[in-house]
């Protein structure tokens, strides 16, 4: 993958994970250019199938497309970045990422977005001033 379409990624979600929005200044690792539709199920390299993830969320969602809503039972399809709102499938309760939908619902839990690290990351980052889900 070319360097100019990573670092157009990168711009485009403001250097955050495009799915727990932890943003880059508060990780460890470097945030990673992830296939939404991956590459075995035919998803391609353009930009518009591309994501900026964290480690954690990119490791968790793997080359998945669905998980399980956990109020439902039901198999839903995973939140996609580039067709779907953050803010419309999810919310900062407190520390904990809360999903709205069946969708929001779903990554939340495949993602394991609110695991112990993320919410004791979360807390660091409030007694400082520096917690945002930004836009």
């Amino acid at each position: 993958m070319e360097r100019a379409l990573r670092d157009l990624v990168r711009q485009r979600a403001g250097n955050r994970c495009e799915y727990c929005r932890l943003h880059q200044d508060h990780l460890l690792f470097t945030l990673q250019v992830e296939h939404i539709v991956a590459k075995k199920h035919r998803g391609t390299d353009d930009e518009e199938n591309l994501a900026l993830a964290c480690d954690r969320c990119n490791l968790h969602k793997g080359t998945d497309l669905t998980g399980i809503d956990p109020e439902t039972n039901q198999i839903v399809i995973l939140f996609h970045p580039r067709l779907q709102n953050w803010h419309e499938h999810f919310f900062l309760d407190d520390l904990e990422i809360t999903g709205k939908t069946a969708t929001g619902r779903a990554t939340v839990q495949l993602l394991n977005m609110n695991a112990a690290r993320r919410v004791n990351l979360r807390a660091r980052l409030r007694r400082r001033g520096e917690l945002t889900v930004g836009d």
